[in-house]
């Protein structure tokens, strides 16, 4: 257990990508801002390379062996004074987590390599290692709680004016396409436990031999449990239906999956829908394919990266092959136009709530390879959520594009306690190997649950925790008091969980009682929700976990062009908070940006809102009235920082998040300067903001100039930490005046 001292500490994760820059560009404000004010802050790193590193120490020297700060965090979590600030991070699909082990190994870490087949239990132990840090990994582990998502009214009130959404044609081609049957949603069970125990998973050929396939998974008296599967000859089916379809129609095909969170069943999902669109080569070179190992569950890129081991002739008949078949298939939206890398490129290419989103925000269109946007088939194969998209985007023909400066907003409440739901199925999802019927028993074996399946289908069980749920609805009762607004669970009456979820909402609170409380189908909430949002009133969203997703980047992108300035503050069920910092879709773009030009546009309004709640909550908790004070100015400091707009540009040689955050420093100084409360902290910060405005047009001066070259920071996974250090904070007259305080 840790048992350091939390009331007046946060822990402040160190991440990948752009989000990691930020941080060591603003770590050392934050450092001389909790000077002297009993608030300590302390980094944890979990990142994707120390991740690997720190589940393999066995294999590296002593020197170069790592702690597993995850591992610390998982334990932080469980203690009532946990004070949290995470940034986003890699959730890596399989390439990039083998991208990341080549990395390490270059730069002479013997790690091993990840085993796609592997041979033996060493191997398979290899493999089990990796895959548990392959997808979102990170997430189920520190969400232990629920969350509150929101757009700071500062942002509302400030920026929405500065976005302009193009309007809907009412003859608009693209809408969302899902499977009528054979996906999760129809085959979906579910039940309500009635007592403590341990359950099976097992697996039944057609001689009625059983496989093990996963034991002793405790489920608690109140959670619920569901199992459901998709088939995959029906899948087969529906794609091959909507290739067609989109041609027909002449609109650009593409996939919307999760395969970061649903790290298991999206990438197979994925992999089916790659070999359907490339069927021809796929039949055609199957020996040669089959030889390189290609797994189209990692995209049509894993062809593309070892067709160089294939003879010469071999490959141009291939790449003349794919060549035919661009030609006669529908056209895909792309991901990269200027590299060439359309939507079956990788299976975190497009990652369904930012890019059904951006779909939307850009009335309805996606990119093709041109450059130019078109309409667009959106292909969501499962029911469960794929219906919120499209009643979207049919409110959007009828009634026209949002209003940024009039609309309303959204708050959502998303269930996230105890990896509740599909977002906590990795360990419990299945490809199934050979025809047979799976069979969930309990420790009595009584048989609770039973499917037929083929070989190749996907088989998953989710468990929803009493306990998550209870919080959840209690969070919810909170909210719908204080804030007197309408309060939407959004729950299908028609799908089998929801219907054992919205018992247990009803048998914990009277809904008679709550005005505002309401029980709506996703579909109908989402109608409901846009009425308001278009008439300028606000709504509270009541979420599972897919959907609390899915909003955090819809109605954020379609209010403000991005869902980076939202907070969400989870409640963690020990009392504490983990304060997250907006959507990191964003993050790979933004990086290599900065390498090609060290100008870095990401924006870190997400990352000062998470600080304030993380200060405010210190205060509310111990009583430290410092803690009240540095939460109070950072909160002016924000608001004159948009006020003024020193917001990043993307414009290189312009101000990047390196001066963005110089000015956050100046104003925040410059409020407690002006502060009456503790007259140490005035005259100290006084002193401080007289140097910053005295030496503004130097420091910006220096900021700038460093701009418009390549930087080299040893590595995209694992940047060198002195370097980072140097290159993000490159003002010496900065670094010198912060080091005085």
């Amino acid at each position: 257990m840790y048992t350091t001292d939390l009331s007046s500490k946060i822990i402040y994760t160190l991440t990948d990508e752009s989000p990691l820059l930020s941080t060591y560009s603003f770590l050392p404000i934050i450092f001389t801002f909790i000077k002297d004010t009993g608030i300590t802050v302390e980094t944890k790193d979990i990142s994707l390379a120390t991740r690997i590193l720190s589940n393999f120490s066995r294999f590296l020297r002593f020197e170069e062996q790592k702690s597993n700060d995850l591992y610390d965090l998982s334990q932080i979590i469980k203690i009532k004074d946990a004070n949290i600030i995470k940034l986003p991070n890699i959730s890596a699909s399989l390439p990039q987590l083998k991208k990341a082990i080549q990395e390490l190994k270059s730069c002479g870490y013997c790690i091993p390599n990840y085993i796609d087949k592997p041979k033996n239990i060493y191997e398979q132990n290899i493999k089990l290692l990796y895959d548990n840090i392959k997808g979102s990994a990170v997430n189920p582990i520190l969400r232990d709680g629920n969350s509150i998502r929101y757009v700071p009214s500062v942002i509302k009130k400030h920026l929405k004016r500065n976005f302009k959404v193009d309007d809907w044609s009412i003859d608009s081609k693209s809408h969302v396409s899902h499977m009528n049957s054979g996906d999760f949603y129809g085959s979906e069970k579910s039940i309500i436990i009635n007592r403590s125990h341990y359950i099976t998973i097992v697996l039944l050929n057609r001689f009625g031999e059983k496989k093990t396939l996963k034991e002793k998974i405790l489920v608690n008296f109140g959670d619920v449990i569901d199992v459901a599967c998709m088939k995959k000859k029906l899948l087969i089916r529906f794609i091959r239906e909507q290739i067609q379809d989109a041609k027909n129609q002449q609109i650009l095909l593409s996939i919307h999956l999760k395969s970061t969170m649903m790290k298991i069943s999206d990438p197979i999902i994925f992999g089916v829908i790659v070999s359907e669109f490339y069927r021809n080569i796929c039949k055609k070179y199957k020996r040669y394919f089959e030889t390189l190992n290609i797994n189209f569950n990692n995209g049509i890129s894993d062809l593309y990266n070892n067709m160089s081991h294939l003879p010469n002739t071999v490959q141009k008949d291939i790449k003349q092959s794919l060549e035919l078949i661009y030609s006669h298939q529908p056209r895909l939206a792309m991901v990269d136009c200027n590299n060439g890398i359309t939507n079956l490129h990788i299976p975190h290419g497009m990652i369904i709530d930012s890019s059904m989103a951006n779909m939307i925000y850009n009335s309805g269109k996606m990119l093709g390879n041109d450059g130019k946007l078109y309409d667009t088939k959106a292909i969501i194969p499962d029911r469960c959520y794929a219906g919120i998209y499209q009643a979207v985007i049919e409110n959007c023909k009828k009634h026209g594009a949002f209003d940024s400066n009039t609309m309303g907003s959204m708050l959502n409440i998303g269930l996230m306690a105890k990896r509740a739901e599909e977002y906590g199925s990795h360990d419990t999802t299945f490809e199934i190997p050979y025809d047979g019927v799976m069979q969930v028993i309990d420790n009595n074996n009584q048989l609770l649950f039973e499917n037929i399946v083929q070989i190749g289908d996907i088989w998953r069980l989710c468990q929803t925790s009493d306990i998550a749920v209870r919080h959840w609805v209690e969070l919810a009762c909170q909210y719908a008091e204080s804030h007197n607004i309408p309060t939407v669970f959004w729950l299908d009456d028609k799908r089998q969980h929801d219907m054992c979820i919205i018992k247990k909402v009803k048998s914990y609170i009277n809904i008679s009682s709550f005005v505002d409380i309401i029980i709506l189908s996703p579909v109908q909430a989402v109608l409901f929700s846009i009425e308001r949002i278009r008439s300028g009133k606000n709504v509270i969203s009541v979420t599972g976990n897919v959907i609390r997703d899915y909003l955090t980047d819809l109605f954020p992108i379609l209010e403000l062009g991005s869902s980076a300035r939202t907070l969400s503050i989870t409640r963690l069920i020990s009392d504490g908070i983990l304060c997250e910092t907006g959507s990191g879709g964003s993050a790979p773009k933004h990086f290599e940006t900065f390498i090609k030009h060290n100008h870095l546009s990401w924006d870190s309004l997400g990352e000062f809102f998470a600080l304030f709640a993380s200060f405010k909550h210190i205060f509310e908790n111990n009583g430290n009235f410092k803690a009240k004070i540095l939460s109070d100015s950072l909160y002016q400091g924000i608001c004159k920082l948009i006020k003024m707009n020193r917001l990043p540009s993307k414009k290189i040689g312009e101000l990047d998040s390196r001066g963005s955050h110089f000015y956050l420093a100046m104003y925040w100084s410059e409020a407690l300067a002006l502060q009456n409360t503790d007259k140490k902290l005035k005259n100290k910060f006084k002193n401080l903001y007289d140097l910053l405005i005295f030496n503004e047009k130097n420091i910006m001066d220096e900021l700038i100039q460093v701009q418009g070259k390549s930087v080299e920071l040893g590595g995209y996974y694992n940047p060198d930490v002195r370097k980072l250090k140097k290159i993000m904070c490159p003002s010496i007259i900065f670094n010198d005046i912060l080091k005085l305080f």
